[in-house]
């Protein structure tokens, strides 16, 4: 991309900060069992899906190649070929060293939030499918196993009528008959005709009634034929948050999701402590060291970290770890590809708090052709028993839907 990022910071170089490369830390390679294998390549390209998805792949000397994926965003595959003089002759295996060795080289550059974060858990995802493919295990079997052989999807719903009541009712009716699922999420962050001023987060009485009549029509269409989720998307104060979450009390809300911005952490909690509608909040927060005072501080009733972004497969993992301690479901927000959509389920799979994973793409109708495997069937995602994450990239259609002016990945 026009900087040679090898010559400007040399992975060899004398680096004052703590480095936790193999070679600092005396890590030797000789390993035995066909485990010693080196990182030779890192490579991305990016996807046009309804996000511009980017994929990771890391290749070795032993011919393996593992894929990942990071949250979208600007300037994260120029991060993550900033990071690639930093795992090139490593091991594979050491995802959790590599994981802390990008993030301390990256300390300079963000790691503690943002885009930093989320270039480094594509990494890290595409490690734990190289690991898991070398080992000739399935990815959840490096996090400990498995809780579920199936995990539940649910299904990110749009009409083009969003602010229609009776429309929304009609699509929740259509996704579960149709399509299978038991479990979807409407947005509530939707036009009312009746705003005075949006920029002031202010809900006046009429627009938390549209809202509620919303949450009426979808809840009593489908009955218990599936969950369902309220996405607020961070709009509104404190107060009218704390209103909205009264007025769909009597309704069966499966949660209602971000209904304050994320900076302010006393709001949240406040807000969650307000009202038996159970509040979701994560997936604009970082690492467990931020998810973590979500939790401790009992501002939410279901986390909901989002895989790719938050910091890859085991920062999740030690968040659900941390939210089991206080007994707090796990909800992972996806808007992946197929690739970090099934890492979510492999996470998903190895811990046991988790409720189910978001699906966003069902509008796409190419989102499956990307990978080889089925990934999502009748609203669940089977656990591949295949080594890695147990999906394989289709490079035509790869190639079919890149981002203009990427190229596709050089498997030389």
């Amino acid at each position: 991309m026009g900087i040679d990022y090898t010559e400007l910071h040399d992975p060899n170089a004398e680096y004052t900060m703590r480095d936790l490369s193999a070679e600092t830390m005396g890590v030797t390679r000789e390993r035995g069992g066909g485990r010693d294998v080196e990182i030779t390549d890192v490579q991305t390209t990016m996807v046009d899906g309804n996000f511009p998805w980017t994929l990771v792949r890391i290749y070795t000397d032993a011919g393996v190649v593992g894929t990942g994926e990071a949250y979208w965003g600007a300037g994260v595959p120029e991060l993550i070929e900033r990071m690639e003089p930093f795992v090139v002759g490593e091991n594979p295996l050491d995802i959790d060293r590599l994981y802390e060795h990008l993030v301390q080289k990256m300390s300079g550059e963000g790691s503690v939030e943002g885009i930093t974060v989320t270039a480094i858990a594509g990494i890290e995802v595409a490690l734990h499918d190289l690991a898991g493919k070398i080992l000739e295990v399935p990815a959840y079997q490096l996090l400990g196993g498995k809780y579920r052989d199936e995990m539940r999807v649910y299904c990110d719903c749009h009409t083009e009528a969003e602010a229609d009541p009776e429309a929304c009712a009609d699509e929740a009716e259509r996704v579960v008959e149709e399509l299978g699922y038991d479990a979807l999420k409407f947005d509530l962050d939707v036009p009312s005709g009746l705003e005075k001023d949006r920029a002031n987060r202010h809900l006046r009485p009429g627009e938390i009634r549209h809202k509620a009549e919303i949450v009426e029509k979808v809840t009593e269409r489908v009955k218990d034929r599936a969950d369902v989720a309220f996405d607020c998307h961070w709009t509104f104060s404190g107060g009218s948050a704390k209103r909205l979450a009264s007025a769909i009390e009597e309704y069966d809300v499966w949660w209602l999701e971000d209904p304050v911005p994320p900076e302010n952490l006393a709001v949240q909690q406040e807000v969650t402590q307000s009202t038996i509608t159970p509040i979701t909040v994560g997936e604009n927060r970082y690492r467990v060291t931020e998810e973590r005072r979500l939790i401790e501080d009992q501002a939410v009733d279901i986390v909901a970290p989002d895989m790719p972004k938050v910091g890859g497969m085991r920062e999740t993992r030690k968040i659900a770890d941390v939210a089991n301690q206080y007994y707090v479901p796990v909800a992972m927000h996806n808007v992946s590809s197929p690739v970090a959509t099934m890492a979510s389920a492999h996470v998903g799979a190895a811990i046991p708090n988790a409720l189910a994973v978001e699906y966003h793409s069902y509008e796409l109708g190419w989102w499956a052709d990307l990978v080889e495997e089925d990934v999502i069937e009748d609203g669940y995602i089977e656990i591949p028993e295949r080594p890695g994450l147990g999906v394989t990239l289709d490079m035509d259609a790869v190639a079919g839907h890149m981002v203009e002016g990427e190229t596709l990945f050089d498997e030389a």
